[in-house]
């Protein structure tokens, strides 16, 4: 028998706790990270003391995206056997899908010690160090109180379409200039569904007229639904874009009729993230009022460049129009409410007791990249939870909020329900915290493993309850999730 923290653990209990071990990695061979998180969870409950049922727990929330939990479990394995090279090896992981580069680096280079012959560890490790050296040369050039608007260096005059050029072409207004027209949008998806490309100069004219119907908006804007109409809310859709035409396929193209919310996380994971983004901004810059949009959290810097939005962008626009979308996400709305009674925001509602309610988000200064702390970040990462009050999330960042903060600020605000996404569900949406909180998810068999299925909601303007559609992935071309992503998550 064996005493760990004031228990005794036998070899019985040893033994059912290798056989529930066993069972949760059968669960993470087939993907269901969930069920492999509750059998690792049971392992410990019955022998603390092995390292490993925390290092593999660790490597379940890593890909359920629960960071912060992840490098919990991974420190707690180190601390029980300091020499567990697989340990070191999941924490760096979890810090570099944070960011914490300098973190990542120490990790992977304590497991390289261990482990000197691993060569995926080595090819994570330099990874790692190749981020850290660009954020700090990036640091290091950058200038104070740098204004400069890459937007505004675009001169659409200077941008020629050439005769060769076969593709979609917009429409001429009687002063000669091209404008963006439903026809010209159908006809740049058709392209988009083939695999080809619109011109530049289209292109850009797209993302500047929707940056400017962005830019006038407050960051959190009212909607209304008149009785006789409604409107769509759809969560995550990452790159999915074959997905996303399906949403369209079953519920209608955009317009003023059958307007949309998007609610964030466009981008990223899914290799066809331009075509995603490129999409929704056409409707936007066609009918400011068939689309809105919301800005989540992989609508960020950080984000788009180890999950591989950068990437994409890089080869299908060049270099120099990374920097146009990170401004362009700059200016997207955090939250809207549609009808003075749903709150459509992306990760959820903030926890704080200042400056959290609607009048405040309104005013809150969001054309920035979004900070480690405070009422935007929340927006942005938090998640429910079903225990009341509010504890650090597991994602690293943001916090995790109870039914009782839920009630209460929908409440305090005036509202009767909250709309949120940022979460894989397995039905494509659930309700929690009594039915005043749903969670809706867009892209289904998320990064082509998850087996899930999307969803999307519409509400009646005479009453504003949810209505949900759920759908099955779509066949897309041979072109794998993350394919654009840093080099580290195609390894992981």
């Amino acid at each position: 028998m064996e005493h760990q923290n004031g228990s005794i653990v036998t070899e019985g209990m040893k033994e059912e706790a290798e056989s529930i071990k066993n069972e949760a990695n059968a669960h993470f061979k087939e993907k269901r990270y969930n069920e492999a998180v509750e059998g690792y969870t049971k392992a410990i409950g019955l022998d603390p003391s092995n390292p490993v049922y925390w290092s593999n727990r660790a490597f379940a929330h890593i890909r359920i995206e629960e960071y912060g939990a992840a490098i919990q479990d991974a420190t707690r394995a180190i601390d029980l056997d300091p020499k567990y090279a697989k340990a070191y090896y999941r924490r760096g992981d979890a810090q570099f899908a944070l960011s914490h580069f300098k973190d990542s680096v120490s990790n992977f280079r304590c497991a390289a010690r261990l482990n000197p012959r691993d060569p995926d560890l080595r090819r994570k490790l330099q990874e790692a160090e190749r981020e850290l050296k660009r954020v700090r040369f990036e640091a290091a050039v950058a200038l104070p109180e740098d204004t400069t608007s890459a937007l505004n260096t675009i001169v659409l005059e200077d941008i020629f379409v050439e005769e060769s050029y076969n593709g979609p072409v917009m429409e001429r207004n009687e002063a000669g200039e091209y404008v963006v027209t439903e026809a010209f949008v159908h006809e740049m998806i058709k392209e988009f569904r083939e695999q080809r490309k619109i011109h530049r100069r289209f292109s850009m004219q797209i993302i500047l007229e929707a940056y400017e119907r962005l830019r006038e908006l407050p960051s959190l804007v009212d909607v209304d639904v008149p009785e006789g109409t409604h409107i769509t809310v759809c969560g995550d859709t990452h790159g999915q874009f074959y997905d996303l035409l399906k949403i369209f396929e079953l519920n209608g193209m955009p317009s003023a009729s059958n307007p949309y919310v998007f609610n964030g996380d466009f981008v990223d994971r899914g290799s066809f993230s331009f075509e995603v983004i490129m999409t929704l901004l056409a409707f936007k810059a066609w009918d400011t009022n068939c689309m809105h949009l919301t800005r989540g959290n992989h609508e960020s810097k950080s984000m788009n460049t180890i999950y591989g939005f950068y990437g994409e962008v890089k080869e299908k626009m060049g270099q120099s129009s990374i920097e146009i979308f990170r401004e362009l996400f700059c200016a997207m709305p955090l939250a809207y409410v549609l009808r003075k009674t749903v709150m459509v925001v992306h990760g959820g509602v903030p926890t704080g007791d200042t400056g959290c309610d609607l009048a405040s988000l309104r005013k809150i200064d969001r054309v920035r990249e979004p900070p480690d702390a405070g009422p935007m970040c929340e927006c942005l990462w938090n998640d429910p939870q079903d225990e009341p009050g509010v504890s650090p999330s597991k994602r690293g960042v943001g916090y995790a909020f109870g039914p009782d903060v839920t009630k209460r600020y929908l409440q305090q605000n005036g509202l009767s329900l909250l709309v949120r996404s940022h979460e894989v569900k397995d039905e494509g949406y659930e309700l929690a915290h009594d039915g005043f909180c749903c969670t809706i998810f867009s892209a289904p068999n998320y990064c082509d493993q998850m087996g899930n299925k999307g969803a999307f909601i519409r509400f009646n303007g005479e009453d504003m309850v949810p209505h949900f559609t759920q759908f099955d992935a779509s066949p897309h071309p041979p072109v794998r999730a993350m394919k654009y992503a840093s080099g580290m998550f195609g390894m992981m």
